[in-house]
């Protein structure tokens, strides 16, 4: 439903690193679990020292568009007086998709390392939407729970988490869902005495932002690192995990399961992942029977194989949400 299409550059942009970073945003069980989660940092030393201390806090996303993999909302938030010399003139923050995945990478560690300026005065959280989440949402009958609305609670969670810790923010700066002047509405309605700013390409406009993308990029490209954990020996890997990553999608091709598909990693509810389904899946649909009014029928009635494209993509689809006994949950970490 959320397929993107991207050129070759952007591809290697959306790339883990080889050995990349793994912050304490990426808890490995919940992670190979499909389970949504969010952490939440301590707040920093500068801003505990006084916290009557105004503060900026940017908000970003990564991994909406993927086939695989979580989708990351991360907010990251510092004293307004240090934004622009301790983000753009000293460490260069940027959008994660013009900085190298070593270059992120780094930038992370950095933040997460006792000692130093970023840890000592930046504070961020993470919320982490599992694949199976966003698919079982988006797929639910009672009325489909769509991307734009489970980001829109995931930054909510994020912004309320961060004031509960009674952290002064002055001004929340936001990459936009949809419109700007609409989103922006709503946040105002939900925190009426918060100043917001809502814009397109935010996150090379202000550098809060800009450090909330790194946060989500490299939370996003650790959890594919522990996914990629579950099937050892492939060295080729699934690459970026976008459709239009030919490694994506030849990974999806050779690990599919004829009636399960894959595991808590893919996004069931993607036009690739169904598709692959519907084309080679060769699994046995469900076919409920009229009642049998003298109640003779036999148990083995109710299960009939099918070539009917719809039943069978509906069993496949309902049966991956509990592939492995895996169930669908979520919870706070930090």
């Amino acid at each position: 439903m959320e397929d993107q299409a991207f050129d070759s550059q952007d591809i290697a942009l959306e790339t883990p690193a080889e050995g990349v970073f793994r912050p304490p945003s990426v808890l490995s069980n919940s992670v190979r679990n499909g389970v949504s989660y969010s952490h939440i940092s301590d707040i920093p030393a500068a801003v505990k020292a006084d916290m009557s201390t105004e503060c900026v806090l940017g908000i970003d996303e990564a991994g909406r568009g993927p086939v695989l993999g979580p989708m990351v909302y991360a907010v990251f938030y510092l004293p307004r007086t240090q934004e622009a010399s301790l983000l753009s003139q000293t460490h260069h923050f940027d959008d994660s998709k013009v900085l190298t995945p070593v270059v992120r990478s780094s930038l992370m560690e950095k933040l997460c390392t006792p000692g130093t300026d970023l840890h000592t005065t930046c504070g961020w959280a993470a919320r982490l939407l599992s694949a199976q989440d966003i698919s079982s949402g988006m797929l639910r009958p009672a009325g489909a729970y769509n991307l734009n609305a489970q980001a829109m609670d995931a930054t909510v969670e994020l912004i309320q988490a961060v004031l509960s810790q009674g952290v002064n923010l002055t001004h929340i700066y936001v990459d936009t869902i949809g419109k700007p002047e609409i989103y922006q509405k709503k946040l105002e309605r939900i925190f009426p005495s918060a100043k917001f700013t809502v814009a397109k390409k935010a996150d090379s406009l202000y550098p809060c932002v800009s450090a909330a993308s790194v946060c989500a990029k490299v939370t996003r490209d650790a959890a594919l690192d522990v996914c990629a954990e579950s099937y050892p020996g492939q060295e080729e890997g699934w690459g970026s995990g976008y459709p239009s990553d030919a490694r994506c999608s030849s990974w999806l091709k050779r690990n599919m399961d004829p009636v399960f598909g894959w595991g808590s990693e893919c996004r069931f509810s993607w036009g690739t992942a169904k598709e692959l389904l519907e084309v080679k899946g060769d699994g046995a649909g469900v076919k409920w029977p009229a009642d049998d009014q003298d109640g003779n029928g036999k148990m083995t009635d109710f299960f009939i194989a099918t070539r009917s494209s719809r039943a069978r993509e509906d069993y496949k689809i309902g049966l991956a949400f509990d592939y492995r006994g895996q169930g669908m949950s979520g919870g706070f970490s930090g």
